[in-house]
């Protein structure tokens, strides 16, 4: 064999080892949530922010809203040859707090096709308690009957 046709072959050898590893499809992972084994430490009700972040270490980010949530964003991006990365998977877990600082709620959301998913909630929501007053009132109207008004019970 010639040195022209193995120069040749292994020319064809490396452009072929470029094309399929440019064609493999690469992962990358953005962020941080923590496992389940740290936030099984968390005792709703008991821990505050500081020991939130002594076991589950600090938040991504904060809540925008001002209450002081804290929330762990995890997200998995899918590069492959040339084109614009994609996100393929996403994760977020909130801890809300209520006004004293303590623990009140963990939920974990997923982004499944677009939408917004809860994976898993740890307490339940009575549903008022993000409620103004206002919104309880108007939101009272309509759900009570005259005649109880009227005629009260035991008259």
């Amino acid at each position: 064999m010639s040195s022209t046709a193995k120069r040749i072959r292994t020319a064809i050898l490396v452009a072929a080892l470029g094309v399929s590893v440019g064609c493999t499809a690469i992962y990358r992972n953005h962020g941080y949530i923590p496992t389940d084994e740290d936030l099984a430490e968390v005792v709703i009700g008991i821990d505050t922010r500081a020991s939130v972040e002594d076991v589950a270490g600090p938040p991504t980010t904060g809540s925008a809203m001002g209450d002081g949530n804290y929330y762990y964003v995890q997200s998995r991006f899918r590069h492959f040859g040339l084109t614009e990365p994609t996100e393929v998977e996403r994760e977020v877990l909130a801890v809300s707090f209520d006004e004293a600082g303590v623990v009140r709620n963990i939920e974990r959301f997923g982004l499944e096709d677009g939408q917004v998913v809860r994976l898993s909630r740890r307490v339940t929501d009575d549903g008022i308690q993000d409620t103004t007053f206002l919104g309880q009132l108007f939101g009272a109207f309509g759900n009570f009957d005259a005649g109880s008004i009227l005629n009260p019970p035991g008259s």
